[in-house]
């Protein structure tokens, strides 16, 4: 398996780089965030690797850090989510960004991001959500299970489609004991504006 490639850039596009290694040319599909990171053509690069072997195609993808790689991986693991749409997720900001939204459920985050629905953006938040979790890479990133009325509603306002700023709005001025009614308080003030 190939795990890293270092050598001289002789292409650079938008989706790959080509770089040549001991006189063969490895082109290496990536992400818009790793493209940034890959030198002018004719000077020395490194990126890490994921080779992919299908019936049909045998496809090397490069990313400029382990983590994005890392993040990849967890992201091509879930159903409905392939290699393409993965680079797509991953040229939408950092590996750290990303980590964050996974944590937070920003599903919103990932349904910007063409070809992903609020299905497949809620099935990597929900599939991702642990691994993200266990990480303790000590960049921040920690999942919290929460008890807490208001953040449990703040969850539920996501998952029915609400951005993080729209729902955090809406709770301001819910009143409530239980998440269902805090939802129901924060539904019905959004309808009555």
């Amino acid at each position: 398996m190939i795990a890293a490639v270092r050598g001289r850039v002789l292409v650079r596009r938008p989706d790959n780089v080509v770089i040549e290694c001991g006189g063969v040319g490895y082109r290496l599909a990536v992400s818009a965030h790793t493209l940034h990171a890959v030198p002018p053509a004719g000077q020395e690069g490194f990126l890490h690797a994921h080779l992919i072997v299908r019936d049909d195609a045998i496809q090397l993808y490069g990313f400029a850090t382990e983590d994005e790689r890392d993040l990849f991986l967890m992201l091509i693991g879930v159903q409905g989510v392939g290699p393409k749409m993965a680079l797509a997720v991953l040229s939408g900001g950092t590996t750290g960004e990303l980590l964050n939204a996974i944590a937070a459920g920003d599903g919103a985050r990932f349904q910007a991001v063409p070809g992903i629905g609020k299905r497949t953006a809620d099935r990597v938040i929900v599939e991702l959500r642990e691994k993200v979790g266990e990480r303790g890479d000590g960049k921040g990133i920690v999942v919290t299970r929460s008890d807490d009325p208001r953040a449990l509603a703040r969850q539920g306002l996501l998952g029915l489609g609400f951005s993080p700023l729209e729902a955090d709005r809406l709770l301001a001025d819910a009143a409530g004991d239980s998440p269902e009614e805090l939802i129901e308080q924060a539904l019905r003030a959004r309808a009555a504006a």
